[in-house]
Order: C-alpha cells, then sequence, then structure tokens
C-alpha cells in the first residue's frame, strides 16, 4: 500500500540525514572542531560556530522528553492513525529529535521512557524514523 502521509522536504544541508534513514542508520552532525554532536543539522556548531561538520551514525537510542497524544490529526491524512504520539527525545549522544512514539499504546508513554529508533520506508527516497519502546538497554 502507498505511504499517503505529508512528506519531508529534503534540502540540500539535511540529504546526509535522510540517507542515513534511507540506509536504516541515525546519522547526525558532528563538529570536527569540539566534536559536538547536533540536530537538526545546520551550516555552524552551536557550540563553537565551526563550519567543519562531519555526520556520525549514533546508536538511535534515546528517552522520552516530551510528548503529546494527538486527538486531532495535524491533517486529514492521519485520521486514520488517532490518537497517535507526538514526542520529544533526547538521543543518548545529546541531541533532542521531534518524531512519533510507535509500538505501543498511547497511554504507556511516559517521560522518562527507554526508546529506540526504527525505520519505516514510506518511499524508495524517504525512510522515515519514529521511535519504539526499547526493547533492551
Amino acid at each position: 500500500m502507498p505511504y499517503d502521509k505529508p512528506l519531508p522536504h529534503i534540502t540540500a544541508l539535511a540529504r546526509p540525514f535522510w540517507q542515513g534513514t534511507h540506509e536504516h542508520e541515525l546519522r547526525l552532525q558532528r563538529c570536527r572542531a569540539c566534536g559536538s554532536i547536533q540536530f537538526p543539522p545546520q551550516v555552524l556548531c552551536r557550540s563553537c560556530l565551526s563550519e567543519e561538520q562531519d555526520w556520525t551514525a549514533t546508536s538511535g537510542k534515546a528517552t522520552v522528553y516530551s510528548f503529546v497524544v494527538q486527538h486531532r490529526p495535524a491533517t486529514p491524512a492521519f485520521v486514520d492513525d488517532l490518537p497517535y504520539v507526538v514526542a520529544v527525545v533526547e538521543l543518548d549522544e545529546g541531541p533532542l529529535m521531534l518524531t512519533n512514539i510507535v509500538g505501543c499504546a498511547p497511554d504507556e508513554v511516559e517521560v522518562g521512557m527507554p526508546v529506540e529508533v526504527t525505520f519505516v520506508d514510506a518511499t524508495d527516497e524517504i525512510t522515515l524514523y519514529p521511535f519504539r519502546p526499547r526493547m533492551s538497554s
């Protein structure tokens, strides 16, 4: 069944991130000058303002930092998913990411819950990155 929900617009700056998700790997920018890891992608390092950025694979492990349970769809395309969880997760490497929590009932999600990335191949070009409860530490 074709994916029929809105998809991200991939910019040149974010292309390495989306190439990583396509390969089922969560990659983030790492500053070559200070080692800081950041998300979303930026031209300059938020810590030292260097323009020297590499991309590095992360563990894909995180904890739920904050979340809401959506009872009204953001667009009609999400009506069949109600209710669903929109969350901010804190990656073990430090950055915060906006995502969805899948693989459990919305009333089971809680702040501090350990989660891990999973991948949804939405199209031949776009792979999304929801998080699910972590099976083991």
